[in-house]
């Protein structure tokens, strides 16, 4: 038997120096902790971009035992445990995992080597989070082996070191578009087995509890969730579940048809008792909006030609008995008529909080629990032509789902419920930017447009929908003096989720949104920490998906005329105004400070890790 790698007990073993033993400055870690907070937070972006390294390393070494103990025999190898699953034991037994920790390891590692080398250059230089990568190997498994897998791999790379931040579901959906929109085929034989294989399920767990679960399409799964969550929320601020237990509830009190209520116990509240049934019918009127294109609409396209019109879609179950007041829009290939749900907008209250009226879904009644509403957007342009399919499709964007095929976008549109609605009309004329009796409320169309281009929180990191969370002025409106405060508009608008719009509300943080000189119709963002450190927003919005969107433009906000004189509030709570006139004046000085004025943004070597 072989005793290479076999030691006494504790002898030298490379890597054996005990970490706290090291020597920190050589590694460039502070020597102390008796930091101030901006130490502390350099501190943890460095180390941030240090753990992707390190991972970098750890992928490296299961690569090379890959290539020494597997490549050699697996043409051949047709043993039960064959050089893979022994490869991954012995990661396991000297890493003391599971073995299904060690060839999950070891299939990362493998795809980065030899599917996405661009991108495991990103881990190594620290510009990916290593929380990230699994979801890039899972997300492009289907191009392996193709053709333009090293086109999806360039592009990835490239997206990912563009200047700014990501989420988890930023980079799923930028690995779900570079996918989808290159094998139609595959992608729909994909989509179909999927669908087959729908299913429910019941497990049991521990302590008299169990699992109820079950697969469906996308849309369907939204559905549900918000007809659970729409019943979940009937409770007053005195109930004692947690969110989680008052969801459980609610889908048992659906199922059986039976009440559902608040626990307070208090004898004045008005959700004592809910009908279940009554607020499903209701809910019924839910959209989900979706987000695609108008050649997505008819097919896969030669590889050579995507430049389409524009759209959005929303998908929901819709029974109201209204009918929606829609526009013209015989300019785009996908014209039709129009019409869209109304989502009553529940729980947008806030600064920029949208009312029904403000919203893009009207209302349309319908015979079957299932809508569709589109509206018109621009798709990518082709990439480089030799690395690309014959044919390439355009994707969707489900609003708190993610990227969906372009089949997948076909087939709702099929729907005998189908309704098309562009974002734009076509034309070079400005849509209006504001409610005509109220400067400081989004129009319907500006409304859309936001939530369509910005498609999650626009805070660092967030992944909440934008469609579920609030409009913010960027800059504060000023309700006294309208002339000073935040302009209503596409750039002056950004969405938050309700805790981020909180803490921009009542915290320190001064965050900060404008035209991007070298991108026409692209706006750079940045948050500024209460010490004073600056982190770029999204690299990845609607845009990157729906170049179209650069295309609609608006309007200025109607010009404002100060209060006359028996009209001006007698008390114009001064802390407030002090407060926004510092956060405009700290803006302008972080713009200047950091030379994003006129200038493009930091470059990814100078700009701070994105995770």
């Amino acid at each position: 038997m072989s005793d290479r790698g076999v030691g006494a007990v504790g002898a030298a073993q490379v890597g054996s120096v005990p970490w706290p033993e090291r020597d920190h400055a050589a590694l460039g870690l502070p020597v102390s902790f008796d930091l101030p907070v901006v130490g502390h937070l350099d501190a943890l972006a460095d180390l941030a971009a240090g753990a992707g390294y390190l991972e970098w390393r750890r992928y490296r070494h299961a690569a090379a035992l890959h290539t020494e103990l597997v490549v050699p025999e697996e043409d051949y190898d047709e043993r039960a445990v064959d050089a893979y699953a022994q490869c991954a034991a012995r990661i396991a037994t000297a890493l003391s995992v599971s073995q299904y920790v060690a060839e999950r390891l070891l299939d990362n590692a493998v795809a980065l080597r030899d599917r996405l080398p661009r991108v495991f250059e990103c881990l190594r230089d620290g510009v990916v989070s290593p929380t990230f990568i699994r979801t890039i190997v899972s997300r492009t498994e289907l191009v392996h082996g193709r053709p333009y897998q090293g086109q999806v791999d360039a592009d990835i790379a490239a997206a990912l070191r563009k200047p700014g931040s990501w989420s988890t579901a930023r980079v799923r959906d930028l690995c779900d578009q570079m996918v989808y929109r290159r094998d139609p085929d595959a992608v729909r034989e994909r989509r179909e087995e999927a669908l087959k294989g729908r299913c429910f399920f019941t497990e049991a767990g521990l302590d008299g509890m169990g699992t109820v679960g079950a697969t469906m399409s996308a849309e369907r799964a939204a559905i549900v969730a918000r007809v659970v969550e729409r019943l979940a929320s009937q409770v007053c601020r005195h109930d004692s579940r947690s969110k989680g237990a008052r969801a459980s509830d609610a889908l048992f009190a659906l199922v059986k048809h039976a009440p559902f209520g608040c626990d307070c116990g208090r004898p004045e509240c008005a959700f004592t008792v809910v009908d279940a049934d009554e607020v499903a019918a209701n809910a019924a009127r839910i959209v989900i909006h979706v987000v695609t294109d108008t050649t997505t609409l008819t097919g896969p396209v030669p590889a050579a030609n995507t430049t389409p019109a524009a759209t959005t879609v929303a998908e929901g179950a819709a029974k109201s008995a209204a009918h929606a007041q829609t526009r013209d829009a015989d300019t785009t290939a996908a014209a039709a008529d129009q019409v869209a749900i109304d989502e009553s907008v529940v729980g947008r209250t806030s600064d920029e909080e949208t009312t029904a009226e403000a919203s893009a879904a009207q209302a349309i009644s319908v015979d079957e629990a299932e809508a569709v509403e589109f509206q018109a957007v621009d798709e990518d342009a082709a990439a480089d032509a030799a690395a690309e399919p014959e044919l390439v499709d355009g994707v969707g964007f489900v609003a708190g789902l993610g990227i969906i095929s372009g089949a997948h976008v076909r087939d709702l549109a099929n729907d005998p419920e189908a309704v098309i609605r562009p974002l734009g009309d076509g034309t070079l004329t400005p849509l209006p930017a504001t409610q005509p009796a109220d400067p400081y409320r989004p129009s319907a169309a500006l409304d859309t447009y936001i939530r369509a281009r910005d498609r999650y929180c626009t805070w660092p990191g967030c992944t909440r929908p934008a469609w579920d969370g609030d409009l913010d002025h960027i800059t504060e409106y000023d309700h006294t003096h309208p002339e000073r405060g935040g302009q209503t508009s596409a750039t002056g608008l950004g969405a938050k989720c309700r805790f981020h719009h909180l803490l921009k509300t009542f915290g320190d943080f001064v965050d900060d949104q404008y035209d991007d000189p070298d991108n026409p119709g692209r706006i750079i963002r940045t948050v500024t920490i209460p010490e004073g450190r600056t982190v770029l927003g999204p690299a990845y919005t609607g845009h990157d998906t729906h170049p179209g969107l650069d295309m609609i433009v608006f309007g200025d906000p109607p010009a404002t005329r100060p209060p006359s004189p028996g009209t001006e509030p007698t008390r114009p709570a001064p802390r407030t105004e002090q407060k926004h006139a510092r956060r405009r004046q700290e803006r302008n000085r972080n713009r200047l400070r950091n030379n994003l004025n006129g200038i493009r943004p930091p470059e990814p070597d100078d700009a701070p890790p994105p995770f």
